[in-house]
């Protein structure tokens, strides 16, 4: 069989539904301002000349449509020439992926959905936790699906050329999308990096994967209705080599896996792996079973984590976080997770108290603030 890897792209939306307390904060609504369109005479031309190729696949009138309102996104640029290797310990990844609010949400709407993912594992053989816990880190239960129009975000990243062709194809793959009539172009919305809908399929993997589970003509990840999204999930894994009735994994001590020294380790199963196929990242895969292992009713990990690189454990960040909120500086919440927020609040508490403005956390500071 063959094996496409859903993710060859970038962080895309994933970092997005992934934005915790402690680091950047995700916008109430709309893009931001450099993710609106400004003119660019230089991708004006290159769109000029896309179209002339394209014509001779698709009508003057579905481009027209496709690219009407759309333009050059720098913010799309910037993000995409950004881009860092994500350097959270396994700890902290956790903490934002397996939050009490992911859980208590995820069980929620398995209690919601329970025929349909009934159905959808009838069908596919992949368990309604499994499924609930992507599009619980894909997007946030569907709360963050990303505000950008894909035409936009792909044809600024195919003018761009750093990933030129790729993201060509990603265009073109949208532009059958909108041909074969599963959206509309003013509802082809996605992430910086195109990824699209409820559980953040780019437009290929749409096309390769998609499915229509609700019968009514349309695959339509987008919908309020996250049917159509949850099946084309479950597809996806099933098509990648899902085993029906294999866990993931499981907690183990004696397990092979260990992303974060003297942290919990794991043993996995082919279906680990299978999960890896939507992210290639042990961390994901991880946090995907873990969740949905507490979806299902499951506890915490029982084997602790290490303090981390300042000493501090998960409860002494929580315990700094509160306390410079007691103390008036917003960390922007207590997940023991030390972002960009918290790190700024503390160099306002240290600019404020005319200590050393270093931002770095501390037992030292902990102690200073009790």
């Amino acid at each position: 069989m063959t094996r496409i890897t859903r993710r060859t792209f970038g962080a895309g939306a994933t970092a997005l539904a992934l934005a915790g307390c402690g680091g950047a904060r995700v916008p109430a609504a709309g893009p931001a301002d450099d993710l609106r369109p400004v003119p660019n005479a230089g991708y004006a031309d290159w769109v000029a000349r896309y179209r002339a190729r394209a014509a001779a696949d698709f009508s003057d009138d579905l481009l027209r449509r496709a690219f009407a309102g759309t333009g050059y996104l720098p913010g799309v640029v910037a993000r995409d020439r950004n881009q860092v290797e994500f350097r959270r310990t396994l700890e902290d990844y956790l903490a934002i992926a397996v939050s009490d609010e992911r859980v208590a949400r995820g069980r929620a709407a398995v209690a919601q959905y329970r025929p349909t993912l009934a159905a959808i594992e009838d069908r596919y053989g992949v368990p309604p936790e499994v499924v609930t816990a992507i599009w619980g880190l894909e997007s946030f239960y569907g709360d963050r699906k990303g505000d950008i129009p894909v035409v936009s975000a792909t044809s600024t990243l195919a003018y761009d050329g750093r990933r030129g062709a790729f993201f060509e194809g990603q265009l073109t793959a949208a532009l059958r999308i909108l041909r074969a009539g599963d959206i509309a172009p003013e509802r082809m919305l996605g992430s910086w990096a195109g990824a699209m809908g409820h559980t953040q399929f780019i437009p290929t993997s749409f096309e390769a994967f998609a499915v229509d589970f609700t019968g009514d003509g349309r695959r339509d990840i987008w919908s309020d209705d996250p049917t159509d999204a949850l099946a084309s999930a479950a597809a996806y894994l099933d098509r990648n080599g899902w085993t029906r009735g294999l866990r993931w994994g499981a907690e183990d001590p004696e397990g092979s896996l260990q992303p974060q020294p003297g942290g919990p380790r794991f043993a996995t199963t082919s279906n680990f792996n299978v999960i890896k196929r939507y992210n290639n990242s042990d961390a994901y895969a991880i946090g995907v079973g873990h969740l949905s292992d507490r979806i299902a009713g499951g506890g915490p990990l029982r084997t602790p984590f290490p303090p981390d690189a300042n000493g501090l454990t998960k409860a002494d960040r929580v315990a700094l976080q509160e306390g410079l909120t007691r103390a008036g500086f917003d960390t922007g919440g207590a997940d023991g997770v030390v972002g960009p927020n918290t790190e700024a609040a503390i160099r306002d508490y240290q600019r404020s108290r005319g200590l050393p403005v270093t931002g770095v956390p501390s037992l030292e500071f902990l102690r200073g603030l009790e």
